[in-house]
């Protein structure tokens, strides 16, 4: 029997236990031993709940108790979780956490300290919740390099834009219907601005290319400023509005962003709609594989979390090599990178400027945007793109095209 203890009983931890207990039989059978949870670390009680019996206050309580072979961290946050989770391992306890911010800011010195213990550090539901993702990159893609990362990284913010996109609702009433259907929280500003999508970038890029690559470090735009106007404008394109997570090697320089991009319709992730996930990879040998599924929720990330603990179990005594390494990666200006541009500028009839500008591109007219001018560019670096588009006016709204 191996005992773990789970710190948090919040939307997570709950459904860890619920899962440990609804899928006892089948989670025990694949791991080869019983799982069996000895405490929840919780500043609350639980009266009336079984897992009342089990609620500790003190951590010192799980970091002294030798039975504990795993800690489970799902409290969220950088703190207290960084400090648990480093004494866990010092102490001789693998964990297993779904906290992306502990993991984008510390995961590298984490997976070095467990290596050190010969112990595991896994954080499989920290990106994309119940999708695997984690784990092909660390061991089924391991035979490819690389090249490119794309994906719908955040569920509030592709059911915002998802809701925009079929019902034509403006960017604040798509947000409150997020927020009541419980999508969104009340301050939705680590969604909307992109900040939890580039920490998982971060994670995914640092797995993809073997060192630390710092979130402070990738350029983030959120879709606070996208319009049910951008988004008629894309449908005159068959094309769509998604906010993407980027990280892509080019003749050896990474670039990496998270902002709103207008993908073609045919773009396997334009299938991806409301609250699901998807994280699109490219390989220099296998090619393109997508990962689809719930990316949030009490269950689906749980699953995740066990699945860890599973491996865990499985690994005792044995370290499952990860390439993430402490050194950091520095970046590429992402200003050297190249993409095409949807634009609306200001004024009506400035198709010649923006020709002189910027050569052939393809103008979109909307019957009632009889103020302004919009266009898609050919592919174009970033920092030339900023010196010519203020030959031709003030900017309406400016979003990266992939098609």
């Amino acid at each position: 029997m191996v005992k773990i203890a789970v710190l948090g009983y919040g939307t997570v931890g709950s459904g860890v236990v619920r899962v440990l207990n609804t899928n006892h039989d089948n989670i025990n059978t694949r791991a080869g031993q019983q799982i069996d949870i000895k405490y929840i670390l919780d500043l609350r009680d639980f009266e009336g709940d079984p897992v009342q019996e089990k609620i500790v206050h003190d951590y010192d309580i799980i970091l002294k108790d030798e039975e504990i072979k795993i800690v489970v961290e799902v409290m969220g946050g950088v703190e207290p979780a960084y400090t648990y989770v480093k004494s866990a391992l010092e102490h001789g306890k693998s964990v297993c956490t779904s906290n992306k911010e502990l993991v984008a800011r510390h995961g590298a010195e984490l997976l070095e300290l467990a290596k050190k213990k010969q112990l595991n550090f896994l954080f499989e539901a920290s990106v994309g919740g119940g999708i695997p993702i984690i784990r092909p990159l660390n061991n089924s893609l391991t035979a490819d390099e690389i090249t490119d990362i794309k994906g719908i990284l955040n569920g509030t913010t592709n059911y915002i834009l998802s809701k925009m996109s079929r019902e034509g609702l403006d960017f604040d009433t798509a947000l409150k219907d997020a927020q009541d259907r419980g999508y969104a929280e009340r301050n939705p500003e680590a969604d909307v601005e992109g900040f939890d999508a580039c920490r998982k970038i971060a994670i995914l890029s640092s797995l993809a290319y073997g060192m630390q690559v710092d979130f402070e470090d990738i350029q983030t735009e959120g879709i606070t400023k996208i319009t049910k106007e951008d988004i008629a404008y894309a449908k005159k394109l068959d094309a769509g509005i998604k906010l993407i997570g980027s990280s892509k090697k080019v003749d050896g320089d990474i670039y990496a962003f998270v902002a709103p991009m207008l993908l073609s319709n045919s773009h396997p992730l334009m299938g991806v709609n409301d609250v699901f996930n998807a994280i699109f990879v490219k390989g220099n040998v296998l090619g393109d594989v997508m990962f689809y599924g719930q990316g949030a929720g009490s269950l689906p990330t749980a699953s995740a979390v066990v699945s860890d603990v599973v491996d865990a179990v499985k690994h005792m005594g044995t370290n499952i090599m990860s390439i993430w390494c402490t050194e950091k990666l520095e970046l590429a200006d992402i200003k050297q990178s190249e993409n095409r541009y949807f634009v609306r500028v200001k004024g009506a009839g400035k198709e010649d400027s923006v020709k002189s500008a910027f050569g052939e591109v393809t103008f979109v007219v909307l019957d009632d945007k009889k103020d302004e001018t919009a266009f898609l560019t050919d592919s174009i670096k970033e920092c030339d793109f900023d010196s010519k588009i203020a030959a031709v006016g003030e900017v309406i709204n400016c979003i990266r095209a992939d098609f």
